[in-house]
């Protein structure tokens, strides 16, 4: 398995703590395929965190972002590990939508698709991007069904239609009668997908890419497949207007220049071979420049996933690691991690230093993503607060 990994995922890691670059890889591997081999590989899907922190509301506050550096600590110095509270489900920008059907649609897989029921919906992708925007057009009691991403409160006593982590379930989807399928190229097998629609369900593919830039275009995307444009159209508005005010907030919290805190976001599922960095094009390098860090693996000319040796690690060095928290769980906890090869060795296994956070949440660039910012960056620069 390791083997099939590294000729997909590749990445050159070089020196990150030295002043001069290494080249970058001359490739950068599509987001989807990786994720869908991680998610392979780890035969184990996202599930809801068991923090009992309160959850952070999902439309952030906009305190005065001036007097979140004072009294703080320099970052770097900061032990032990920390748990970023959970965030709230969306708030829905409608209580009372209602869809402007039929609509066609050109989707992502190159198909002319024509939307005329929306009563009974499956939105499913690796991330639980799509289903958490569904719920934030305000169409979240239409879902019928989740995958094992979506980790909503609301989606929590819904009939689960993926098996072995994230693949697609045929004879469970069917059997939900649903009416439209939502869904990317992160999760499969693409055999279950043309067979629903061979069968008449209307299924839309969306573009798998996510990132901090394409939360509002993916929004809106969404909303024209369900008939919703101008709801879609004030939803990725008000995303856009809380993510401005995260920012601000962060960027206040978050030394700058040379001070910044260095960071790598380790995936694991179990104490055995799924364990990578994750590199540019895989999200985090994204998640982590948004929180004022130095994304390590990006740096180093990682791009993809890459297989977290002690090679990789060494010459990475984070200052933390960012983690999910059902994936921390499942090698052992931070006792567990540190045994690993390579880990203790780094600034943050010196220093006991990881983050983690729910795993349907920590990289879901979707409406929650500004609460999701915000809730990290306390626990990065005052875990204090994130207890």
């Amino acid at each position: 398995m390791t083997s099939r990994t590294e000729a997909l995922v590749g990445g050159a890691v070089g020196s990150a703590r030295g002043r001069r670059r290494p080249p970058r890889s001359a490739r950068l591997l599509r987001l989807a395929a990786v994720v869908a081999v991680v998610a392979t590989l780890s035969g184990c899907g996202a599930t809801a965190a068991t923090s009992a922190s309160t959850p952070a509301p999902s439309t952030p506050a906009t305190a005065p972002a001036a007097d979140a550096r004072a009294g703080l600590a320099d970052p770097r110095t900061i032990t032990g590990p920390s748990t970023a509270a959970p965030v709230a489900d969306v708030v829905p920008i409608t209580k009372t939508p209602k869809p402007q059907l039929p609509v066609t649609v050109d989707d992502a897989s190159g198909t002319k698709v024509t939307v005329s029921d929306a009563s009974r919906i499956l939105a499913l992708d690796v991330y639980g991007t799509l289903a958490e925007t569904v719920v934030g057009l305000g169409l979240g009691d239409r879902l019928v069904g989740r995958g094992a991403s979506n980790t909503l409160s609301v989606m929590k006593k819904l009939p689960l239609v993926t098996q072995n982590g994230h693949e697609l379930n045929g004879e469970a989807i069917l059997a939900l009668h649903p009416t439209l399928v939502l869904t990317d190229t992160t999760l499969g097998p693409r055999d279950v997908q043309d067979q629903l629609r061979a069968s008449g369900v209307t299924v839309v593919f969306f573009d798998s890419e996510r990132s901090i830039a394409t939360i509002g275009s993916q929004i809106e995307t969404v909303a024209h497949a369900v008939g919703l444009d101008a709801d879609g159209a004030r939803l990725s508005k008000r995303v856009a207007g809380d993510l401005a005010a995260a920012k601000k907030t962060i960027a206040a919290m978050a030394p700058t220049g040379d001070d910044r805190l260095r960071a790598a976001l380790l995936y694991v599922r179990g104490r055995a071979g799924v364990f990578f960095l994750f590199g540019k094009g895989m999200g985090a390098d994204d998640l982590i420049g948004a929180l004022g860090a130095v994304d390590v693996a990006t740096e180093a000319g990682i791009t993809g996933a890459k297989p977290a040796n002690s090679e990789a690690l060494l010459a990475t060095n984070p200052d933390v690691f960012l983690m999910m928290t059902d994936g921390l769980a499942s090698t052992g906890g931070v006792d567990g991690l540190l045994q690993r090869p390579g880990v203790a060795d780094t600034a943050a296994g010196q220093h006991r230093r990881i983050v983690d956070m729910n795993d349907g949440q920590l990289m879901s660039f979707g409406p929650t993503t500004p609460a999701v910012l915000l809730s990290l960056a306390d626990a990065l620069y005052r875990p204090e607060a994130a207890k």
